[in-house]
């Protein structure tokens, strides 16, 4: 049995895994996909964590990992599929195996929300993407679309106005909710054209994606938008579904615990995007993890 299961390797999770073993915790990070890091890996730039300003996100990732390694943490690939609780016992189910543990820290994070428009699931992978740092060198030249008005999105126009040859901007609202030092960045670069008040209503093309039907909301009036893609930046949502009928979530699937991490079943720990909190950044992920790996020491002497 281990003293502590960390399901998922993000900021978080990472955190959590230097201070378990800080703590002298025989502890276990179950990752699924095969590289460590999460959502930061997709970031082409950080620049508001502290000491690190600049800094490649993929690199960023790479040494949050490299530093639980050299704390001796063990990292496992595997899918979870479920917890369950069977007394003071933690099971932990996988594809492959049952794994017991005395407590749990989740830390799986969040998925890209998608618009839920005509098109969006034929033309997946055939110019649509949610990830501008992933996808965007294909787009070197061309034209493309980003949908949103947050932070990542900005950031995401920013990143691909380097080499694209067009960047539309398509926002709901008419004024973006970005930190105003992204969008005094944006607002500089000639080649980024703003749609205000503008929603997607049909990302078009047979083969591979040739354009977009908005809808602007003030005007009640419909536009096509050539584009050779669509980067869609529209928000997350929890990946909290191995917790669902276990511990209490919100409306949103998020799982209901302060800044203490604790769920409402002792043992089970929530840190990260995973969690109810107001801002969802690497550093507040990386304090969760922390505090997630306090409030475990203290369960552990109750």
């Amino acid at each position: 049995m281990y003293d502590l299961i960390i399901i998922g390797s993000g900021p978080a999770g990472l955190s959590a895994a230097v201070y378990g073993k800080r703590a002298g915790f025989n502890t276990l990070v179950l990752e699924k996909s095969p590289m460590s890091g999460g959502q930061v890996l997709n970031t082409y730039e950080v620049d508001n964590y502290l000491g690190m300003p600049g800094i490649n996100g993929f690199d960023m990732g790479m040494q949050f990992r490299e530093h639980a390694d050299r704390l001796g943490a063990e990292f496992l690939e595997a899918d979870v599929t479920g917890i369950s609780v069977e007394g003071e016992k933690k099971l932990v189910y996988t594809r492959k195996e049952t794994l017991e543990a005395k407590a749990v820290i989740v830390a799986c994070g969040a998925v890209h929300k998608k618009l839920e428009v005509l098109g969006e699931e034929r033309l997946a992978g055939r110019g649509i993407s949610y990830c501008a740092t992933c996808d965007g060198a294909f787009y070197r030249g061309k034209t493309a679309a980003v949908v949103g008005g947050g932070d990542v999105a900005v950031e995401d126009a920013i990143f691909l106005a380097r080499s694209c040859k067009k960047v539309y901007v398509i926002h709901r609202r008419d004024e973006l909710r970005a930190a105003k030092s992204l969008q005094d960045r944006l607002f500089a670069l000639p080649n980024v054209e703003m749609i205000w008040n503008s929603t997607v209503s049909e990302i078009l093309g047979e083969e591979m994606v040739t354009g977009l039907l908005l809808h602007n909301r003030k005007e009640e009036k419909e536009q096509k938008l050539e584009v050779d893609g669509v980067f869609i930046a529209v928000g997350i949502t929890p990946d909290s579904g191995i917790c669902k009928d276990l511990v209490q979530m919100d409306e949103n699937g998020y799982l209901i615990a302060g800044e203490d991490c604790a769920t409402s079943v002792p043992g089970i720990f929530a840190a990260g995007d995973v969690r109810t909190k107001k801002l969802r950044q690497i550093v507040t992920a990386v304090a969760d993890g922390a505090n997630a790996v306090a409030s475990a020491q203290e369960y552990f002497l109750r």
